[in-house]
């Protein structure tokens, strides 16, 4: 019985035996795509494998040689839980223009040099457009860096079978399309899916493993673009977040089946690619010779690494009904419940003061340890008194104006003498902790603190 088409909506799924404009399961106009529905002498087929595979005791069975491979991109391998697994298939999406074919460029040179063949497909770019972009970001490109243009994943892994690669990049999977899947259009869900399945196929070959990148373009939701069983497939998934003006891109895994979920990387836009900032703490943070009102430096942890932290705000006088309370590194509600406490706590008057907020280097942080250094910054501004250098807040604080222990204490304290603060002011209920150079100061509350720093001997 020959293969006949239906219609599924890219956006739940529904399934329709002729063409919808409008899908009414989830009323989405444009969303229904021709996919091939397999007939049943291939489901017996794939029954019939199923079938003969045998049932095994799971300490009898042999593990594939999966040592991570060592990229020499710091923060990539970072993220990736300490390297590269050789059998493994990884997904990198991101907004267009924030750096997803540049980093994998820079990956699948840095593989060849280091020994590992690379094929670089795209589906995208033609041979000369990849060559510009190389000659732009690399220094030396290397003989094992293999690249090619076209549309077809037959004959990329063709190819890349011939060529006995160790590294595939497919750049993105979207516009890749399989021979046997030809009435679906490149992109539709059927045609990433099961191009996304050959990927995996070809990478976890047990005679012969790979490692496989798959560049994911994102809709207009910020989403990987099509269905999320893309994701189920793949072994890890990565985001680079970064606005278009700003230098700072940050990697991040949202699923990784060899290392941590919580891992950040850092990288910064240059005119040659993206460079690993492998020191975070200082490239988020000022070097002064003179202290600056409005400026307090804090100690966030981003998955397993703590990273030292400055934040600076401005305030003037509002002419408006309402003042602005304006942030750009950390929720605005958190802002607002911080400038809550020094009204009540304090009794300062804020409610006619215009409030900006932001973080050096446009760094986004969630961790609450951060919401000392953000009160020590407020009210620096608020008192026009600067806090002196060298000095380092690390703690939340509750809503009595109480200053509460910080998680990963120790590590947070490590880092900020590690980076030569010479006084940590910490939290009253912190456990003791021995410094190379700096000195612990502890408080009960943000008065005692504000009363040191900005009303007292400084």
């Amino acid at each position: 019985m020959a293969k006949k088409s239906l219609y599924r909506c890219n956006n739940c799924g529904y399934e329709s035996i002729g063409y919808l404009g409008k899908c009414p399961e989830c009323m989405s106009w444009g969303t229904m795509d021709e996919v091939l529905e397999e007939n049943t002498s291939s489901k017996s087929n794939a029954k019939s494998k199923t079938n003969s595979s045998q049932v095994k005791r799971l300490k009898e069975v042999e593990g594939l040689n999966s040592d991570r491979v060592i990229s020499g991109i710091s923060e990539l391998d970072r993220v990736m839980g300490g390297g590269i697994v050789r059998d493994s298939v990884t997904i990198l999406t991101a907004r267009p223009g924030a750096g997803k074919s540049t980093l994998l460029l820079q990956l699948s040179n840095q593989l060849a040099n280091i020994g590992y063949k690379t094929l670089y497909a795209s589906g995208e770019e033609s041979e000369s457009q990849i060559k510009k972009r190389a000659e732009r970001i690399l220094t030396d490109i290397e003989d094992d860096l293999f690249v090619m243009s076209t549309n077809s994943l037959d004959a990329v892994i063709s190819k890349a079978k011939e060529l006995d690669v160790d590294a595939l990049i497919v750049d993105s999977i979207q516009t890749f399309v399989l021979d046997e899947h030809l009435p679906s259009r490149a992109g539709s869900p059927t045609q990433s899916l099961e191009c996304a399945y050959t990927c995996v196929e070809f990478a976890k070959d047990i005679s012969r493993p790979r490692m496989v990148f798959l560049v994911g373009q994102m809709n207009k939701d910020d989403q990987l673009q099509g269905l999320r069983s893309i994701e189920h497939l793949v072994d890890t998934v990565l985001y680079i977040e970064g606005e278009s003006g700003d230098p700072l891109r940050s990697l991040l895994a949202t699923k990784n089946r060899y290392g941590s979920t919580g891992e950040m990387g850092f990288f910064e836009m240059c005119e040659n690619g993206l460079l690993s900032i492998d020191n975070p703490s200082e490239y988020f943070m000022t070097v002064r010779d003179e202290p600056v009102v409005g400026s307090a430096l804090g100690v966030i942890k981003e998955g397993t690494r703590p990273i030292v932290m400055e934040v600076e705000t401005l305030m003037n006088k509002t002419f408006t009904p309402y003042p602005s309370r304006i942030s750009e590194s950390i929720k605005k509600d958190t802002l607002n419940i911080m400038i809550s406490i020094l009204e009540d706590r304090l009794k300062l008057q804020l409610f006619d003061m215009n409030v900006v907020l932001k973080a050096v280097g446009g760094l986004r942080t969630f961790d609450p340890s951060i919401n000392f250094a953000i009160v020590m910054s407020v009210a620096s501004s608020y008192f026009n008194k600067p806090i002196k250098n060298h000095t380092c807040f690390i703690g939340d604080i509750s809503l009595t104006g109480e200053i509460r222990k910080a998680e990963a204490f120790q590590a947070k304290v490590a880092e900020a003498d590690r980076m030569g603060f010479k006084e940590i002011a910490v939290s009253i209920r912190n456990k003791d902790i021995k410094t190379n150079n700096a000195k612990i100061i502890r408080f009960k509350n943000i008065n005692e603190a504000i009363d040191y720093y900005l009303k007292g001997r400084n």
